[in-house]
């Protein structure tokens, strides 16, 4: 006879089913099971109380927790959880080196793990779990581990069940209470039940003792503490007059094959509203038959209209259609799965580090089924990498019936490699992008018109901040100049650049690959001047005590000023190295970078921190936020380089001018690279000046750019006047000889 681990606990609800009724596994693997509605929601219909270890805390995880337990609620039973705060190795070393109390770090990253709601089930969840506080139903608790006077981070997956007759019931694996870990995942979790056999009773007698160790801060080198006020009260401010008891019925009816509910498939959410210029975006794409182009500025909503047309297609091929979705880079893939998973589809995450291992098989099973008629639609998104693989397309051009290809970011595709990808046996077509045509490459962007077809909207920034759905913004030129080092290697490569420009038959100019490849490493010259640093100081000095605020460094090395002046053998670094040492190390800043470096995970983590503030002031960031990262809160920004690609200055103009809560407008100091100081022009040669002037057109075309619609075109206009009457005869913006 086992022996019981549990005392009674009082209950309100009656007709209860013990645990021992319940079909319950030794293993549950998703996505394979559903395990919410498998495991979760039966037993918690049968439990008195529920003990979680739930990893690291922010309040989605709590909200995902929550699922299931309306059973629970009802039974009067009670919830107690422990959680760790995801600390980073500055926390550690804050609270290691006495630099701020333990609680006050605490409670600081506590506070940067809350994000809000963003859809009526997590708002229902959250308003769950704030009742339950202000009830004495639920107690959180958070643990920190620490051994040798060091800080460390808390993260087992445990829980235990108990039901009203004294059965308990373990569990513990790999399984995070994330929307990911349930809906994507490859996730896996095992079972222990107290009354089966010696075995698994003692399994649970470990569990239970280990976690009644934890909350009691009875276990060697982990403290655990109570959860924060601050913390508390952050939550309670979710807290409703009343609670939806009916929450996992009203989900799981959501998600389920309900006559009434939508099925699996394309949906415009119920609380998600098109603007205007988006369904007339979408209208348009219908009647080009459904083939286009959606050309709309960075921030005015690209994903929700792709979407929502690709909903109306789905609609139009009598629910029976196959959706592939493409994106340049794997973060862009995973910031895209939550919009998708809102629109009512649960994707095929395939590219090589996919959380689905298995999504080779997925997509090859999905295929299969659809073309039997068995599945009526599937849904794979991929990157452009894997999307050109010879897998990928073998599986793609497999594909029978209603296919429609979707290309975020979709200029990228104009390249010869990626063009060549494009099967013209799909159908149904459509090209997002906010910079479709290829800056030197009319062929590359012919071959997007030839595919896609014509473009379906054209929403500029100009008409996206007029319309209120982008921020105004003002724009300040900073002049540098090359050093005279600088500029000889500069006219180097120029003179060496000479000779691999040709004209064809209609006299336009004509670069070889080995004049690209120059044009590149003339271009870094330009990227990494140094006098951007000593600029960038005095510039950004003044607002050393602001917040939300992003600095946009070039890809090249540099030679750093601080040891060059000091007689010291001046050696490379990365100009974002020089500059997170000048903000971080020399004026004091938080900050962080922002770079393709940091993992998936770690880039979440820092746009949380980002947007509440109080941890990170500002980024520090390369090229991984050109495309598609949504970061709303920055306001102010600092661009040290830019190339001459129209499609880089204004995806980062356009990172700047999202809408956000208090965010009236935005401010862009843009530095603009002369070759030397204005009053020594006077004294040049022709040919000299010719060389100028090759670098004064790409600067000027940028800067008049970014004026023309800014609040305040007159403190541009100033800078281009003098370097207008400096060059004189030399006409701005040239004849396009000079190279």
């Amino acid at each position: 006879m086992l022996r019981y681990l549990s005392k009674k606990y009082d209950y309100e609800g009656d007709d209860f089913m013990s645990f021992k009724e319940l079909d319950i596994k030794p293993e549950y693997r998703s996505p394979s099971t559903d395990v919410v509605k498998d495991f979760y929601i039966p037993i918690l219909k049968e439990a008195v109380l529920y003990k979680r270890a739930v990893g690291f805390f922010s309040s989605t995880a709590f909200a995902e927790a929550t699922k299931g337990i309306t059973g629970l609620i009802r039974n009067g039973g009670k919830i107690m959880l422990i959680a760790s705060p995801r600390l980073q190795q500055e926390d550690i070393n804050a609270i290691e080196k006495g630099y701020e109390e333990r609680s006050k770090v605490v409670e600081r990253v506590l506070m940067s793990s809350f994000i809000e709601p963003c859809d009526y089930f997590e708002t229902e969840r959250l308003n769950l779990l704030a009742t339950l506080i202000a009830d004495g139903k639920l107690d959180i608790k958070i643990a920190l581990t620490e051994s040798s006077n060091k800080i460390g981070m808390y993260h087992e997956k445990m829980g235990l069940f108990y039901d009203n007759q004294d059965n308990v019931l373990a569990f513990t694996g790999s399984m995070n209470e994330t929307m990911t870990a349930f809906n994507i995942n490859y996730e896996t979790i095992d079972v222990f039940r107290s009354w089966t056999n010696e075995f698994e009773f003692e399994k649970v007698k470990a569990k239970e003792n280990a976690f009644t160790a934890l909350w009691n801060d009875f276990e060697p080198n982990v403290s655990v503490i109570d959860f924060p006020d601050v913390a508390k009260e952050k939550l309670m401010s979710y807290k409703k007059e009343t609670i939806n008891l009916d929450i996992d019925e009203d989900e799981f009816r959501h998600e389920s094959k309900d006559i009434n509910a939508p099925q699996i498939g394309p949906h415009i959410p119920v609380n998600v509203k098109l603007h205007d210029y988006q369904l007339e975006a979408i209208e348009q794409w219908n009647n080009m038959g459904f083939k286009g182009i959606f050309d709309m500025a960075t921030g005015t909503g690209k994903t929700f209209t792709g979407l929502g047309a690709i909903s109306r297609l789905f609609e139009h091929c009598d629910k029976k259609l196959a959706v592939v979705i493409v994106c340049p880079y794997q973060h862009l893939v995973e910031q895209w799965i939550e919009d998708i998973l809102l629109f009512n589809m649960r994707p095929i995450v395939g590219y090589s580090a996919s959380s689905q291992k298995d999504w080779k098989k997925r997509l090859k099973d999905a295929i299969f089924s659809f073309n039997l008629g068995v599945k009526e639609h599937f849904c794979f998104i991929t990157t452009n990498a894997t999307f050109s693989s010879d897998y990928v397309r073998q599986q793609i051009d497999s594909v029978k019936g209603n296919v429609v290809l979707m290309v975020d970011e979709a200029h990228n595709f104009g390249a010869q490699n990626l063009s060549a990808t494009l099967n013209i046996r799909i159908p149904y077509r459509l090209a997002l992008s906010a910079t479709l045509e290829r800056h030197g490459d009319q062929e590359g962007t012919d071959k997007l018109y030839n595919y896609f077809g014509e473009k379906c909207i054209e929403y500029t920034l100009e008409r996206a901040i007029r319309e209120g759905k982008l921020t105004p913004y003002r724009y300040y030129p900073v002049q540098v100049h090359l050093t005279e080092n600088e500029l000889k290697l500069y006219k180097d490569i120029t003179k060496e650049l000479a000779k691999y420009c040709t004209k064809d038959r209609y006299g336009k100019m004509k670069i070889g690959e080995t004049g690209k490849m120059l044009l590149i490493k003339r271009a870094r010259v330009v990227a990494a001047a140094s006098e951007k640093i000593t600029k960038l100081k005095q510039v950004i000095e003044p607002f050393v005590e602001d917040k939300h605020m992003l600095v946009y460094c070039g890809a090249a090395s540099m030679s750093d000023p601080e040891y060059s002046e000091g007689n010291m053998d001046s050696f490379e670094r990365r100009q974002i190295d020089v500059v997170s040492d000048l903000l971080g190390n020399q004026l004091g800043m938080r900050i962080s970078k922002f770079t393709s470096e940091e993992s998936a995970e770690e880039r979440v983590r820092l746009k949380i921190e980002f947007q509440d503030a109080d941890h990170i002031q500002a980024l520090v960031a390369i090229r991984c936020l050109d495309e598609g990262v949504n970061i709303p809160s920055i306001k102010l920004a600092f661009i040290l380089a830019s190339s001459t690609n129209p499609k880089e200055y204004v995806q980062r103009r356009g990172r700047v001018l999202r809408k956000a809560k208090d965010k009236n407008f935005a401010t862009i100091y843009d530095f603009i690279t002369l070759p030397r100081p204005l009053e020594d022009v006077l004294s040049l040669s022709a040919e000299e000046i010719k060389v100028d002037i090759s670098l004064v057109n790409r600067e000027m075309v940028r800067m008049k750019d970014f004026a023309a619609i800014a609040e305040n075109p007159s403190d541009t206009d100033s800078l281009i006047n003098q370097i207008e009457e400096a060059y004189g005869l030399y006409k701005i913006g040239g004849d396009g000889d000079v190279i």
